[in-house]
C-alpha cells in the first residue's frame, strides 16, 4: 500500500467513445489515476450496456471496461446539449472520441472549436482509416483494417486460408494502445508547453506500425 497519488490524478477525460477500443483506452487512464466522463446519448449510451449476458441490468463486457468511471447523459445534438458539453470541456485534459471522422465537427464540437476554449485539450480521435485520406469515410472492423494492413494474411496455416483469432488485434493494438500512447505523449507537452495536440490515431495505420 502507499499514499502516492496515481500518476493521472487531478487530469479530466471525456470519453465520448463506445464498444471497445475507445472505452479501453479509458479504462487504462482511469486505472492510471484519471477522473473519467463518460458521455452517452440520452436514449441509447453505450450499447455494450445491454449486451448478454447480464448483471442484473448491465452487461458483464460493460462493466468489465468502464469501471472508475462516471457517467453523464448529453444530447449533443442539441444546443443546450453543446453548451454543457463546452463547459466541461474548459474543465478538460482530455478527449477521446470514436466517431467517423467529420461527425464532431458536424456538430459543433470539434478540435478547433474546443481548442479554441481550452488550448491545452488533448483531443484523441480513434477510427477505423484515420481523419483523412481516401478510406477515411468507410465503415469497416477489425478484421478490415486487419486485412488492409497485411496482417490477416499471416495468420493461419500455411497453406490455408487466414484464421480469425480470438483477439482484437486492430482494436487493441491498433486502437486502444496506440491511442493511450498518444494521448500520454501529447499530455507531457501540453504541461510543458500549454498547447495540447489532435492525436489521430487509425487502426488501419497503428495495426500496420506495429507489424515488425
Amino acid at each position: 500500500m502507499t499514499d502516492r497519488a496515481k500518476p493521472l490524478a487531478g487530469n479530466r477525460v471525456l470519453d465520448l467513445t463506445r464498444l471497445l477500443p475507445g472505452p479501453l483506452c479509458t479504462l487504462h487512464l482511469a486505472d492510471m489515476g484519471a477522473d473519467v466522463i463518460k458521455v452517452e446519448e440520452p436514449s441509447v449510451g453505450d450499447y455494450a450496456r445491454w449486451y448478454p449476458p447480464l448483471s442484473k441490468t448491465h452487461g458483464h463486457f460493460f462493466l468489465a471496461i468502464n469501471r472508475n468511471k462516471r457517467s453523464v447523459k448529453i444530447d449533443l445534438r442539441s444546443q443546450e446539449g453543446k453548451a454543457v458539453f463546452k463547459a466541461l470541456a474548459k474543465t478538460a485534459d482530455i478527449i477521446v472520441e470514436g466517431f467517423r471522422p467529420g461527425v464532431m465537427d458536424r456538430l459543433g464540437i470539434g478540435y478547433e472549436t474546443i481548442a479554441a476554449i481550452n488550448p491545452r485539450i488533448v483531443f484523441c480521435a480513434i477510427s477505423g482509416y484515420g481523419a483523412d485520406g481516401p478510406y477515411r469515410d468507410r465503415a469497416g472492423h477489425d478484421i478490415n483494417y486487419l486485412s488492409y494492413a497485411g496482417i490477416a494474411e499471416q495468420m493461419g496455416g500455411r497453406d490455408g486460408p487466414p484464421q480469425l483469432i480470438n483477439f482484437q488485434i486492430a482494436d487493441l493494438a491498433g486502437g486502444t494502445l496506440s491511442a493511450c500512447m498518444g494521448i500520454l505523449a501529447a499530455l507531457v507537452d501540453a504541461k510543458a508547453t500549454g498547447k495540447g495536440r489532435f492525436v489521430d490515431v487509425s487502426m488501419t495505420d497503428c495495426s500496420f506500425a506495429h507489424a515488425a
